[in-house]
């Protein structure tokens, strides 16, 4: 490797030498080298939930649903659904911002792309997972594909989350493997299961300037591909609701009011990942506070055109007031669900819209607080599009027992669903333990600007 990798015109970056870059390896790769107290106690802790909720789940097999859960013949969907839509959420449009990013030529966002395909893949997994939860038995899944029928949004559902999640590896394992090559050549002292694991994965990178060709050529053609299945996705996960009878789901702007919605929880979960990686692994010189500021700005914007499809969602049916709608909007304007449409409306929509105009408010610890308010909110707006439009369906509930005609989660519920919470962590700290989670060539082309290709990272 030459003294001045690739000696760049730019005055800028010409201090960026053989030297810096070993030392940003050293920084970026230090979290495989081992795993401190704090560490394998948060494992624990997050393997101790995941099997709470896989005992959960077994209970609720071997007794009946309807005895272990609260789900009944109106709300045959509960909790297990808004998860299911929170984790798509944050899961494809995470790595949907990223690709966007990507081909816009942001280069802020070079140390945050892996992070943001990592939460990408765990979320759409264990969203997945929500799905096979709530069906009752793991064996129907096999109907989806066997008896599905393709004109169902449900089968459309299946097939694109499937096609993204299958995406969204590739994308993530094509720009991981000259890190892998790296971490073979740089980290010696690991177990030689781990390093012959970086072997065989990095599939002989020699890091030849024909390989990076074909490289980054393949990234820019999936990073391209990812968007539009992204948008795609998370439309027809809304057209799930808005094609089934039901007076709050007939809305014509459901697509658009879903894409928007993820794209807030997007930038709020990559905020708080940020956060926390940037203080469990010292990153703040390669997470630093700009990131926060590009971060604030994006989600004023994002919740300004969320709270612009929530006007739309909500205004015209309620100047209308016709029919089913009035019952469904009157509940949720001043009945029972009033405490929570409105908390969602102030904490989910106006604050990210207020608070981070301030510079102030676009720190790491402010904005990361702002941003788990925004995630708390976004899971309850999603539970609020599920359950009371399951509660009010087009004939009337009557002559069933009164326990039917409201809904809250069991402990059953509650246990699973942390569960997979528990899984999504699980599957991002282990892969930051085992794969660096900041790309290294990624970050040092940035810092190069990319005026010239670089072709000798080892």
């Amino acid at each position: 490797m030459s003294e001045n990798i690739n000696k760049p015109e730019s005055t800028k970056h010409e201090t960026f030498t053989q030297a810096e870059y070993m030392v940003m390896k050293d920084d970026l790769l230090r979290p495989i080298e081992k795993i401190g107290k704090v560490g394998k106690i948060w494992i624990a802790f997050l393997v101790a939930v995941f099997l709470a909720g896989v005992v959960a789940y077994i209970i609720q097999e071997t007794k009946s649903k309807y005895v272990t859960t609260s789900l009944r013949d109106y709300t045959m969907w509960g909790i297990y659904i808004s998860n299911f839509l929170f984790m798509v959420a944050i899961g494809l449009v995470g790595v949907l911002m990223s690709a966007i990013l990507k081909l816009t030529n942001f280069e802020w966002y070079r140390p945050l792309s892996r992070i943001a395909e990592v939460i990408a893949i765990g979320a759409i997994m264990f969203g997945g997972i929500s799905i096979v939860v709530a069906m009752g038995r793991p064996d129907r899944l096999l109907n989806l594909f066997i008896y599905g029928r393709i004109q169902s949004p449900i089968i459309w559902d299946v097939i694109g989350i499937t096609t993204d999640l299958t995406a969204c590896i590739i994308l993530l394992f094509i720009p991981l493997i000259p890190s892998l090559v790296t971490c073979k050549n740089h980290l010696k002292n690991l177990p030689k299961w781990q390093l012959k694991m970086y072997n065989i994965l990095s599939f002989g990178w020699q890091g030849s300037p024909e390989q990076w060709i074909i490289l980054k050529k393949t990234m820019k053609v999936l990073t391209a591909l990812v968007i539009p299945l992204g948008v795609v996705i998370c439309t027809i996960t809304a057209w799930l609701f808005a094609t089934t009878l039901r007076a709050e789901w007939d809305s014509t702007n459901f697509g658009a009011y879903f894409v928007s919605n993820a794209f807030l929880l997007s930038v709020a979960v990559m905020t708080l990942a940020t956060f926390i990686f940037r203080k469990a692994y010292n990153f703040e010189k390669y997470l630093t506070e700009m990131h926060f500021d590009k971060l604030g700005q994006a989600m004023v914007l994002m919740a300004l055109i969320h709270g612009y499809f929530n006007v739309n969602e909500y205004l015209i049916p309620a100047y209308k007031m016709s029919g089913l709608h009035e019952n469904t909007l009157l509940n949720l304007f001043v009945g029972k669900e009033a405490a929570f449409y409105w908390s969602v409306v102030i904490f989910g929509i106006i604050v990210p819209i207020l608070l981070p105009l301030f510079p102030k408010m676009r720190k790491p610890l402010p904005l990361t607080i702002i941003s788990v308010v925004v995630l708390i909110a976004g899971w309850f707006r999603l539970y609020l599009i599920v359950i009371p439009g399951l509660l009010h369906p087009y004939l009337p509930i009557q002559d069933v027992p009164e326990s039917w005609t409201h809904y809250f989660p069991s402990v059953v519920e509650m246990t699973v669903v942390a569960a997979t919470f528990a899984g999504l962590l699980l599957v991002v700290t282990l892969f930051s333990r085992y794969f660096p989670i900041i790309s290294v060539w990624e970050v040092a082309e940035g810092e190069l600007e990319g005026k010239e290709e670089i072709f000798n990272y080892k």
